[in-house]
């Protein structure tokens, strides 16, 4: 192919790594280790064809345009969007890893045609937009405190994808933008969006013959780039879209006091060793970027294979990068690392103390106070809860912990109280080295699970329709049918499920630590018990906005409860409690009896700046129980605020409706009861 008249081609430089626009061009650099010839293959998006079109192919010389390891060259002359890649050893065209956005079209669930002679049915290109000129009008990062965080776990396509949502474009960044009024009157301050970086649906298509489902890799945890964000997540059909539109989100989102934290996947990509899905980095440098065996194998830390070899220097880069690039252009407020554990693994896959990728995060100043969050733990059996390498502190972790036993205790399970009364008080036994509860990010649901609808409705998955014969997805639920399995219209269940629902909800927004809340348990979600809806993109993990109802009784109380929290500090302390700060009670005051497997815990905080004590009862039994109230601090008078037991909208009265003047009350079975003084 003949170079354009007005493409002007010069030497470049090795640095940095990727695309840098250049007063008149882009440099363009690509990291190769044993490539022998290198061509940049240019395109420009033909809005006619509705693909790109070739414009040039430019063969770079080893002798001029490759400095070590490092091809480069630099072209002027270019359109505003030019869409790229490169072709390796006259192979197939591979990405660029820091392609700071790509095109890989715009319609969900079907093959896209990208370019013109795509041989692949997926072959995405790198994207590079000189003429993006969004106004951030100000925006900076709210800075949140963490102690002050309740987190909503969402999937923006199933956010609002349901006919329900009635917003203009279903199922997309601007669509999540029409419903941020719900998330500010549910007290939310921060989204937890589930995997956001480029990926490929398709990986995973087949039909499900008995329900005609087509199961596609809807979670999104296959990353294609780090850098992008997923094209058919917008509601745009040209290139350079989804980045406008994603910034949009964030900044309306930021108007509106909610901070935007990304669930990202390092642990692993997309590629496989099946050369249909060879797109970047194993084309370029397989023992770079990948954990190899001595098979020569993909090693799997993942649960997934092809674990990313995160600390080798070369994949480090490349992570650090992708994080500068999301809080510099994105402005996003920090990152939830999938499988974090998995990158604390050297470059031969064993565990390391010190690993050189956290020390650099730790280090960067660009990320200096951006949110971490790490699920510490791996698929190969590296559990690090409360012991995360180089934490220091620094990185808040999923407590895996806290939900495993508060859901034994809200179950009824024998001797659980001791162990749900330490997760409620921050989980002091596993993060006391970090000497916070802030390092603790406490769950009772999150998208890899049953929903809470589901754990008080089943005692066993049910994801046959993900067509495994109910293999997948985990076993251990901790969860309990309340008698029944599945859907029922007995009403003496239905309200013993509410009821624990409610007690999950206040167990989570009580305790000290951060909330997080998964998308759709504020009005009761149901996946059928489906635990691991990963392939389910329908009805099944949409939000049903057609059910949601701001009066209705399990949305009222999580939104009270939400508001509750965020007016109490005593419920959320950047420090351990310590004897000043909690007093433990039986049925009667300062009497605990842990030894007692009577399923009761029963505290009060103190709250030494207004005396607003709260007295928080937990009745996780079949029988009732009648306690003594302890005395409220002088001159006050106890106001009870939650009772589980009773009827809304009487299971919640923000500020008690008259003064609790008896000193003996019951509470009654499964169930749980709030005071507070004033």
């Amino acid at each position: 192919m003949a170079l354009p008249q007005t493409l002007e081609i010069e030497m470049g430089r090795p640095t940095p790594l990727g695309p840098q626009i250049l007063d008149g061009g882009v440099n363009f650099t690509l990291y190769s280790k044993d490539a022998l010839s290198v061509t940049l293959q240019l395109f420009e998006y033909n809005s006619d064809k509705k693909c790109a079109s070739p414009i040039a192919s430019i063969v770079l010389d080893p002798q001029k345009n490759r400095t070590g390891k490092v091809w480069h060259v630099f072209a002027g002359g270019l359109p505003d969007k030019i869409l790229y890649g490169y072709l390796i050893d006259n192979d197939s065209l591979l990405l660029d890893p820091y392609a700071p956005e790509i095109w890989s079209g715009s319609i969900w669930g079907e093959p896209n045609k990208v370019y013109e002679g795509q041989k692949k049915f997926y072959s995405p290109l790198g994207l590079i937009n000189r003429s993006s000129s969004f106004d951030w009008e100000g925006d900076a990062a709210l800075r949140t405190p963490i102690k002050d965080l309740v987190i909503y776990e969402l999937h923006v396509r199933g956010f609002t994808r349901h006919s329900g949502s009635k917003v203009r474009y279903p199922g997309t960044y601007s669509g999540l933008i029409e419903k941020i009024p719900h998330l500010k009157s549910l007290g939310i301050n921060a989204v937890e969006l589930m995997p956001v970086f480029e990926f490929n649906e398709l990986s995973y298509c087949r039909t499900w013959v008995e329900s005609r489902q087509t199961l596609l890799n809807y979670w999104g945890y296959s990353p294609v780039s780090f850098f992008a964000p997923m094209n058919r997540f917008s509601s745009s059909h040209e290139p350079g879209g989804a980045g406008e539109e994603f910034k949009a989100m964030v900044k309306e989102l930021h108007k509106n006091g909610i901070e935007v934290l990304l669930d990202v996947v390092f642990n692993h990509t997309a590629e496989s060793e099946n050369k249909e899905s060879i797109y970047s980095y194993r084309g370029l440098d397989r023992l770079a970027y990948y954990l190899i065996d001595s098979n020569n194998h993909d090693q799997n830390f993942s649960g997934c294979g092809h674990t990313f070899n995160s600390n080798h220097p070369i994949s480090m880069e490349l992570i650090l990068a992708a994080l500068r690039h999301w809080v510099v252009e994105y402005h996003v407020d920090g990152f939830r690392f999938d499988l974090a554990s998995a990158l604390t693994r050297g470059t031969d896959g064993a565990p390391l103390e010190q690993p050189p990728l956290i020390k650099a995060i730790n280090a960067d100043p660009v990320l200096n106070g951006v949110k971490l969050i790490a699920e510490p733990w791996d698929a190969a059996g590296l559990y690090h809860v409360g012991s995360f390498p180089l934490g220091e502190g620094r990185w808040i972790e999923w407590n895996g912990k806290y939900r495993d036993d508060c859901r034994d205790f809200i179950k009824g399970s024998q001797r659980t109280k001791g162990a749900f009364a330490t997760r409620f008080c921050g989980s002091e036994d596993i993060f006391h080295s970090y000497g916070s509860p802030l390092c603790s990010l406490n769950f009772i649901t999150c998208h890899d699970g049953f929903t809470l609808r589901d754990l008080v409705c089943y005692n066993d998955k049910h994801n046959e329709a993900n067509g495994e014969d109910n293999r997948d997805g985990t076993n251990d639920n901790r969860s309990w049918n309340c008698g029944l399995e599945g859907k029922t219209k007995n009403s003496q269940i239905l309200k013993l499920r509410d009821r624990r629902m409610k007690n999950f909800i206040a167990a989570l927004l009580l305790s000290q630590g951060i909330p997080m809340i998964r998308m759709g348990d504020e009005y009761g979600h149901t996946q059928n018990g489906n635990n691991n809806t990963w392939c389910q993109d329908n009805e099944l993990s949409w939000f049903h906005w057609s059910n949601f109802d701001t009066n209705k009784p399990i949305t009222r109380f999580m939104k009270s409860l939400i508001e509750f929290r965020h007016r109490h500090p005593v419920v959320h302390k950047p420090y351990f409690l310590n004897p000043r700060d909690v007093q433990w009670h039986g049925t009667k005051p300062y009497t605990p009896n842990w030894n007692a497997d009577d399923r009761l815990v029963a505290l009060s905080l103190i709250d030494h700046e207004q005396s607003e004590d709260l007295y928080i009862a937990f009745n996780s039994s079949y029988r009732r129980k009648k306690l003594t109230l302890p005395p409220p601090p002088e001159d006050k008078m106890w106001y009870k605020i939650i009772d589980t037991f009773a009827d809304s909208p009487n299971d919640f009265i923000p500020e008690g409706a008259e003064p609790f003047k008896e000193w003996e009350i019951n509470i009654m079975p499964y169930s749980m009861l709030l005071f507070k003084s004033k």
